[in-house]
């Protein structure tokens, strides 16, 4: 075989290199790169996690958003299907929008009115129940009779009964640590607008005869400041509510009357002024039954059962 003999190549050398000075000024420039990148940043993480302000009540209820759609898709779909025509999405985003980016303390009726829209729904007449400090017993109430309805029984109070929610004005998060206390810290704030809102319109959406369900074992059975004396008494529509029937119910063991009470005396008298009939009834017996299924032995039961 041939003898090859290889030569070994001049070492490489680099086609060019930076000076000193250069170098140096490279360094600075990529410093101050790395600066301005970090003040951005800075920026803008402020800008999205804003300080909320700080409130008396407690916060936004966790997962909000979710809930909503949860509990809309479950009455929709699962429990009233003759509402499965609503559009959950569109509730969500609608109730959402009424309180985000906005001062919690300056709530407007119009805010809800997109949401009031799209979760509008009739409500037969005479099957509508209302309550004021009786919200169980109403509640148990209706769960038994199911072609009775209060607020809470609507897709508007289902969706929302038992939340808290608010924001920020100038923030898109809603406020997760505090929320203005009910009706004590200022009158028009997100959640008291929502139910003065909701209520006046089940009270303007009533016919027919009526109930109202209210508590006999406090001193006024029916209280002027209440959501039901203040907005849903006077939101009722003469000519198409014919009559209100009150049961004043009492805690068992408990055997005052109320119907004959000043307090009540004042509901006949707004009703009267009205041209809206009424009616009164102490422990009206079918709810007297519900309470005496968790009291069986209680001596006041045996003439109820």
């Amino acid at each position: 075989m041939p003898n090859h003999t290889f030569r070994q190549g001049a070492r490489e050398e680099p086609c060019c290199s930076l000076s000193k000075k250069a170098k140096i000024s490279l360094g600075i420039l990529c410093v101050l790169v790395l600066l301005v990148v970090a003040v951005v940043v800075g920026v803008l993480m402020r800008r999205r996690a804003p300080k909320h302000k700080e409130w008396d009540g407690k916060g936004s209820t966790p997962h909000f958003r979710e809930i909503v759609l949860g509990r809309c898709y479950t009455l929709t779909q699962v429990l009233r299907p003759e509402l499965r025509h609503k559009d959950c999405q569109k509730i969500g985003e609608a109730f959402m929008h009424a309180f985000l980016s906005k001062d919690p303390c300056s709530s407007k009726e119009q805010d809800y009115q997109p949401l009031m829209e799209l979760t509008n729904e009739t409500i037969p007449c005479g099957k509508t129940l209302f309550w004021s400090k009786s919200s169980e017993l109403a509640h148990q109430y209706t769960r038994v009779q199911q072609d009775l309805f209060t607020l809470e029984d609507t897709l508007l109070g289902y969706i929302a009964n038992g939340l808290t929610w608010c924001g920020d004005e100038g923030s898109s998060e809603m406020n997760y640590d505090s929320c203005p206390r009910w009706r004590e810290q200022c009158i028009n704030n997100t959640l008291s607008i929502f139910w003065d809102t909701a209520s006046k319109r089940f009270a303007e959406n009533a016919c027919g005869v009526v109930q109202v369900v209210l508590n006999g074992s406090i001193n006024n059975a029916f209280n002027k400041n209440s959501t039901f004396g203040r907005v849903e008494v006077y939101n009722l529509r003469p000519g198409e509510v014919l009559t209100l029937q009150a049961w004043v119910m009492h805690d068992i063991g408990d055997h005052s009357t109320s119907c004959s009470s000043s307090s009540i005396n004042d509901l006949k008298l707004i009703l009267s002024s009205r041209n809206i009939k009424f009616t009164c009834q102490d422990n009206y017996r079918p709810i007297k039954l519900l309470q005496c299924v968790t009291n069986p032995e209680h001596s006041s039961c045996s003439s109820v059962i």
